[in-house]
């Protein structure tokens, strides 16, 4: 019996390149929702409570939909949970009650920081990982891919 050589399918440089690129942001988001894990809060969890931090005060749902790039759908999903939570309220907005506002807690004030220290810890550890001018390197192949 022969056995068949299996041949690797090499793959274009630059579609290798881009699949890199996925794989790698893949990795290092699974990295920092790992590091957020024992917070309680995922990445989007995190980037609703900073919006609200930020803002100094209650946002409509839509607005927080915009600024997270998603549905309103989602938006509503992801508050329910921050609510339930007890990190965000929500308030009718007082001069169109059909709008919904959410507005942080103190709970999730305190949700915040931890999140965003753990959050700094596992940034610093990732870029830690790269060797001398590779992190400049990086962020300048990145500023050329997003410019």
């Amino acid at each position: 019996m022969r056995k068949r050589s299996r041949k690797r399918v090499r793959r274009p440089a630059s579609e290798a390149l881009v699949f890199s690129f996925l794989s790698a942001a893949d990795a290092v988001e699974a990295r920092l929702e790992a590091a957020l894990d024992p917070t309680g809060l995922s990445l989007a969890k995190l980037a609703v409570l900073q919006f609200l931090a930020e803002a100094k005060e209650a946002l409509p749902l839509s607005d927080l939909a915009a600024r997270q790039h998603c549905v309103r759908s989602n938006i509503t999903q992801l508050v329910d949970r921050l609510e339930k939570e007890g990190l965000v309220r929500r308030r009718a907005a007082a001069d169109d009650r059909r709008s919904v506002l959410a507005e942080i807690t103190p709970a999730g004030q305190q949700a915040h920081a931890k999140g965003m220290r753990a959050l700094a810890e596992a940034q610093r550890a990732i870029v830690k990982a790269l060797k001398a001018g590779e992190a400049t390197s990086l962020q300048n192949a990145l500023s050329a891919l997003t410019s």
